[in-house]
């Protein structure tokens, strides 16, 4: 894969371990989260999956995030999101990055790391602990276990946690240099703009993690790439975004921001109770996937349905 590494300074490199030149640049862009498509007995569809992700890749997205939370990471079986890795790195090959989702207790995430290196992966994603109980040295404790076992693969945690520190991500960074950019999505792009600077703006490639509508913000605060779950649907309108922000085209990026407004409110809605939803049933609207999610997901209402389809539509994709 191609691609042109963002201007930044860089952490020193350490010996006997890559730079991440190359995964660092694949960052510092459009991170697509693809859908899992189901079928009609419930299964994962491999091969609409595959048909999605070629989609995405002929529309010029070159970084792919399997199973992420657009992904339903969470309502997959471990045995589906080996199939999804594998399916994605199959389907891409050369022309995109790879950043597997991974995440559980902490055997789960390094066995699924260490699956995502041997497919031949790029990176890994780790999703935040799901735990009652976070204390901020047991998350640097959580992600150095997962970091420490792929030396090889660039780590990108997955930040929700408003309570970290950035001191505390620059010390797991201390001791994992693969650690090399931040998924940020707390709601809060003050509090991203002191967080990113605690710990380094330079050290780590900044993505901003709740998407589109807060990549113009987050941009302005140091974020050099966003995640996307709306890319499955409008790979243009993402790609829009992206080449307005790189240029410091703010005016431009908030007509694209408006244009996404009413898609993303209805996914934001209910504390975001319809993200997947939202993005399944578009893609249902132009015949490209079924609309099912799993519970504790639901479809969309059928009197619901139509605005998506109009959104969808208007795209002109």
């Amino acid at each position: 894969m191609t691609t042109t590494s963002p201007t930044r300074t860089r952490a020193p490199r350490t010996a006997g371990l890559p730079s991440f030149e190359a995964q660092r640049a694949a960052l510092a862009g459009v991170v697509a989260i693809p859908v899992t498509p189901f079928a009609e007995d419930g299964s994962v569809d491999p091969d609409t999956y595959r048909a999605l992700l070629r989609r995405l890749l002929d529309g010029g997205i070159t970084t792919l995030t399997p199973n992420g939370n657009t992904g339903e990471f969470y309502a997959l079986t471990p045995s589906e999101r080996r199939l999804v890795a594998e399916l994605t790195v199959e389907e891409a090959g050369d022309r995109a990055a790879i950043l597997v989702g991974v995440g559980h207790d902490v055997p789960t995430a390094v066995a699924s790391a260490r699956h995502a290196r041997d497919l031949g992966a790029q990176m890994v994603m780790v999703h935040q602990p799901v735990h009652p109980y976070v204390s901020q040295s047991g998350w640097v404790d959580y992600h150095r276990a997962i970091a420490e076992a792929v030396p090889e693969l660039g780590v990108v945690p997955y930040l929700r946690n408003a309570q970290l520190t950035g001191a505390r991500l620059a010390e797991l960074a201390d001791a994992c240099p693969n650690v090399i950019g931040v998924k940020y999505a707390v709601p809060d792009a003050a509090r991203f703009a002191a967080f990113a600077r605690d710990a380094g703006l330079e050290r780590f490639v900044w993505v901003a993690g709740l998407a589109e509508p807060y990549a113009p913000s987050y941009f302005s605060a140091g974020a050099t790439g966003f995640t996307s779950g709306l890319v499955n649907v409008a790979p243009s309108v993402s790609l829009a975004m992206l080449e307005a922000l790189r240029s410091g085209d703010y005016p431009t990026a908030m007509k694209v921001w408006e244009q996404i407004r009413r898609f993303e409110e209805l996914r934001a809605a209910n504390g975001s109770a319809n993200n997947v939803t939202v993005v399944k049933e578009a893609l249902a609207s132009l015949g490209l996937c079924r609309r099912e999610v799993r519970p504790p997901s639901r479809p969309l209402p059928e009197s619901e349905r139509a605005e998506v389809a109009a959104i969808a539509a208007g795209w002109s994709i």
